[in-house]
């Protein structure tokens, strides 16, 4: 089971706020389990129907577990495009939509299947 911290997603729902109309994203870290931070990636290109992350600039660090990144469009669920880079970057990723708030956002494994995260 994944839990993360309420900060932390407070955190993801306002820098999503920030690049509104564009998609926010980052890594995730996590202690047993527990998501506690995001991580920024330098060299991330926002669009606004993209994140594209430079995967060649990740640090080996085991504590980065996943992604998250926003829909402006309010939808939560996973892209073709979301589906690919989960499979290649961790066992937890968090698509949160508009309008960003606590209840805007999905969990998935890296197979793109539903996980429940809770919320501390």
């Amino acid at each position: 089971m994944w839990s993360i911290r309420e900060r932390t997603l407070k955190m993801i729902m306002e820098a999503s706020k920030d690049s509104y109309p564009n998609e926010f994203g980052a890594f995730l870290r996590a202690e047993h389990n527990i998501i506690y931070e995001i991580a920024l990636l330098p060299g991330t290109i926002n669009g606004n129907v993209h994140v594209i992350f430079p995967m060649y600039s990740i640090p080996i660090d085991f504590t980065y577990v996943g992604s998250v990144h926003s829909h402006p469009s309010g939808n939560t669920h996973p892209s073709d495009a979301d589906l690919h880079m989960f499979s290649n970057t961790g066992p937890v990723h968090i698509i949160v939509g508009y309008p960003y708030n606590l209840n805007n956002f999905s969990a998935y494994t890296r197979n793109g299947d539903p996980l429940k995260l809770e919320i501390l």
